[in-house]
């Protein structure tokens, strides 16, 4: 077990999967080129029309690294907007969850899905969407370019998983 883990905790490991079309639907989609016939398809919602760009960035240091990678304790999720995010400098991963799960249980942390985000490779999360991060994979910190409601911090739902008695590894070797 890893520095300050409970050893009563149960941990589920996951490695990144691919990002493409069909595994991130259940949690968004991914911007395609306006020249793409699919373009359009999807909008962004902000119930509260407080739509901002800004740059925003991660640490490693803000999360547990264990020995294969990095450790998921926290999820959070916004209710009245999506939140579309792109690396600008390096290799990171996003976990994320369905929006429907409310991790009553520790099988819920079987939802939970990590994915591997290349520079300049945009996502958009679905309003709900649960997530962590994006975290660097190996550098000190990601640099993201960030949509998101101005208003973010009241609308910033989270869960502890690990204050539920589970969390997820997440594999980076």
């Amino acid at each position: 077990m890893s520095e300050g883990v409970p050893v009563s905790q149960k941990r589920r490991a996951v490695h990144p999967e691919p990002l493409t079309d069909a595994t991130w639907a259940p949690f968004g989609w991914l911007p395609v080129a306006d020249t793409d016939p699919r373009d359009g398809e999807h909008r962004l919602e902000f119930a509260w029309d407080d739509v901002h760009v800004n740059i925003i960035g991660h640490a490693r240091t803000e999360v547990p690294e264990t020995a294969e990678g990095l450790l998921c304790e926290m999820l959070f999720r916004h209710d009245t907007h999506t939140q579309s995010i792109m690396s600008i400098n390096v290799p990171a991963v996003i976990a994320v969850a369905p929006a429907a799960i409310d991790f009553s249980d520790p099988g819920d942390a079987a939802t939970v899905h990590v994915f591997r985000l290349e520079p300049l490779e945009p996502l958009v999360l679905h309003t709900g969407t649960w997530h962590w991060g994006p975290f660097p994979v190996e550098a000190p910190e990601v640099r993201l370019f960030n949509v998101q409601g101005l208003r973010y911090a009241e609308d910033n739902a989270c869960v502890d998983l690990g204050a539920k008695g589970f969390a997820v590894d997440v594999l980076l070797s």
